[in-house]
């Protein structure tokens, strides 16, 4: 593209200097995604280089002593030698532990883990027996995840499947960005959870801070204690029959289910008044000074 002066732009109309710039002028009106798969196409849902785990297979290793990309090469050649069960011993607030899993797996970490805990896996299921850092789950495709514990911020940021449970509170920003799966939280969650929130659902069985669900696009937040503030085009909806039965099943399935039910649970989704933008969006953005 020939370079434009300032003069040059002044010049034009708004169309036209849109057109200059390189940017796109298509509106993206209510889009949404379509997900079409066959569920007897199992080569879609495993990888051809997995290796073939028994879970009755148990091993523990001890992380004392070992960096994290010791531990995690070794449980990778555990699962090569046919390992299902893996139980890390003594991870004391390691970073990144278990990351990058692709593979069926019990992984059961005995303790607290730091920043990025087994974050984009795409099918282990994964118990924390204590506490877990900022980004815990973050890119998570598949698998389970329980925490027993509490959770730092950004709790399941970017998720596109799986569960990822906490039966503690959580931090700020939970589900940032969430685009599927389902995050549910025992306890309290912070300010903006829900923000940006693509698809999927999250479940928030205390309070909710500030800013709720702000700027979501599409999927469910249900909170069954208050919230303290709602955010850019969220808002409440009817609680159906069919989120009940949701709600009880996903909830009694991890022994959470609240003692009063679920009929208390606020709704929360998006208003979609930011469906429509702007004609001048920019598909590429480019700044030009």
């Amino acid at each position: 593209m020939a370079s434009v002066t300032d003069a040059e732009l002044k010049e034009m109309t708004q169309e036209e200097r849109v057109k200059a710039l390189g940017m796109t002028t298509e509106q993206l009106t209510g889009k949404s995604l379509y997900i079409e798969f066959d569920p007897d196409a199992e080569e879609r849902f495993t990888y051809p280089w997995a290796p073939d785990v028994d879970f009755n297979k148990r091993t523990e290793l001890d992380c004392d002593g070992l960096t994290t990309t010791e531990v995690n090469a070794k449980v990778r050649d555990l699962m090569n030698e046919g390992y299902g069960t893996v139980v890390l011993q003594n991870p004391r607030g390691m970073h990144s532990l278990g990351v990058g899993i692709l593979n069926k797996l019990n992984l059961i970490i005995e303790g607290s883990t730091g920043y990025f805990a087994v974050g984009l896996i795409d099918g282990p299921n994964v118990r924390i027996n204590g506490r877990v850092g900022w980004s815990c789950g973050e890119n998570m495709m598949s698998g389970t995840v329980m925490i027993e514990k509490n959770a730092g911020s950004t709790f399941g940021a970017a998720m596109r499947g799986g569960d990822l449970v906490c039966r503690g509170s959580v931090g700020s920003r939970t589900g940032i960005d969430q685009k599927g799966g389902t995050i549910i939280v025992g306890g309290d969650t912070g300010a903006l959870s829900g923000f940006m929130m693509q698809r999927g659902r999250m479940v928030v069985c205390g309070n909710a801070g500030k800013n709720l669900g702000d700027s979501m696009y599409d999927g469910t937040i249900y909170v069954g204690g208050e919230i303290k503030s709602l955010g850019v085009d969220a808002v409440t909806a009817e609680l159906t029959d069919l989120d009940k039965a949701w709600l009880t099943r996903k909830l009694k399935q991890y022994g959470m289910m609240p003692d009063k039910g679920v009929d208390h649970f606020t709704k929360v989704v998006a208003g979609k008044m930011l469906w429509n933008y702007d004609n001048l969006e920019p598909n590429e953005k480019k700044l030009i000074l």
